[in-house]
């Protein structure tokens, strides 16, 4: 490793240099770029990062290590959530409305989606709500419908990332909740048109 001066020092151990990077990342860290930047045998990295994550429970650290969309990232554990909550502040955390928590909830269970769709499951025009969700990084554009042309929605990696969730699958099964019209709008193998 170069020190800026051009002497070169030993690298760190593989764990040390794993949660340097990791301590830096503002987003999730896939297995295989923590290998290239480490210069470790992939393998090695995945289960120095699985030692780590078990190491960080079992000695009941405030933080753990997770694996969440597509990477690696470290949190605070559940347990400090209280007292992480009075440090960053609650005024300093925008919430989402109810309007977008519903419609962040279509596009989610129906991605790829139209605005229209989205709208139609709904009730109500989406389009603000829509904007609002693009610009905190949750929902992205997702190519255009081929009969319409309409712009297609989905979530992002960092939605994943906010739900603590490694991929969509992942998120709960919404049927018994909800009513028999409203299951099937949300089905992604609904036809609306049938």
């Amino acid at each position: 490793m170069d020190n800026g001066q051009g002497a070169l020092l030993p690298d760190p151990g593989l764990r040390m240099s794993l949660e340097a990077v990791l301590l830096v990342a503002d987003e999730p860290v896939p297995a295989g770029v923590l290998a290239d930047v480490t210069r470790q045998p992939a393998a090695d990295v995945t289960a120095a990062l699985h030692e780590l994550a078990a190491a960080y429970t079992a000695e009941r650290r405030g933080f753990d290590l997770r694996e969440v969309a597509g990477g690696w990232r470290l949190y605070t554990r559940d347990e400090c959530a209280g007292v992480v909550e009075r440090f960053v502040g609650d005024s300093q955390e925008i919430r989402l409305t109810q309007a977008a928590l519903e419609t962040l909830a279509v596009v989610a269970y129906r991605q790829p989606v139209s605005r229209a769709r989205v709208s139609a499951v709904r009730g109500v025009n989406c389009d603000g709500v829509m904007r609002t969700l693009m610009l905190r990084g949750l929902v992205e554009e997702a190519g255009t419908e081929g009969e319409t042309g309409a712009t297609l929605f989905r979530t992002t990696g960092y939605f994943l990332e906010r739900l603590g969730l490694a991929q969509l699958s992942d998120l709960p099964d919404l049927a018994q909740f909800l009513p028999d019209d409203l299951d099937e709008e949300l089905d992604p193998a609904h036809d609306p048109a049938t």
